[in-house]
């Protein structure tokens, strides 16, 4: 092989985004206008940017051309402060498939893909592109212990190990800054 192919995939391994973990699958039959709106991360599997934090919600939008906008935020109770990211998703294959990829650093995605849905759009469980990442919203800062048991047991069967989860604290400090 030559060394321009080498460098070719090395450059495309970098830059290419593995949306999903091995064995799981995204939703099917997925309605972004439903799914759009403002969500309560009630647990996720902690990592470097959300580290320290409460509250935490994320907001989509619409954009013209045919991506999301997400607005991430969530108050570190270490450092009394809000903190706020801004980022835009858009779909790795057709619309009607909950298989995205997500931007915060301009040409750096990675996988933001909705697992489990509930017919109403009121619960969803979210998975990265591998296994260290997981995430349960709900369009209210609480969650029914049934969808609760229901999701954990879905993602433990599809490989997460769900005691990494750190369970979000939601206590109205968003209403008190006027977010």
């Amino acid at each position: 092989m030559s060394r321009s192919w080498l460098i070719a995939l090395f450059v495309m391994s970098i830059f290419s985004c593995k949306s999903i973990p091995n064995g799981v699958e995204a939703v099917k039959k997925f309605d972004k206008n439903r799914y759009l709106g403002k969500w309560y991360e009630i647990a996720r599997i902690d990592f470097k940017f959300e580290r320290d934090l409460n509250n935490t919600t994320a907001e989509y939008s619409s954009l013209k051309n045919g991506k999301i906008r997400v607005v991430n935020r969530g108050y570190n109770y270490k450092k009394n402060e809000w903190k706020k990211a801004i980022g835009k998703a858009k779909f790795v294959h057709e619309a009607d498939e909950a298989m995205l990829k997500v931007s915060f650093f301009g040409p750096f995605y990675a996988g933001y893909n909705v697992i489990r849905l509930d017919d109403d759009y009121n619960y969803a469980l979210i998975a990265g592109r591998n296994f260290n990442y997981l995430w349960i919203l709900s369009r209210t800062p609480s969650i029914p212990n049934t969808i609760k048991e229901e999701y954990l047991n879905f993602a433990s069967k599809v490989g997460f190990d769900t005691s990494r989860l750190n369970w979000v604290v939601h206590n109205n400090e968003e209403n008190k800054a006027g977010l």
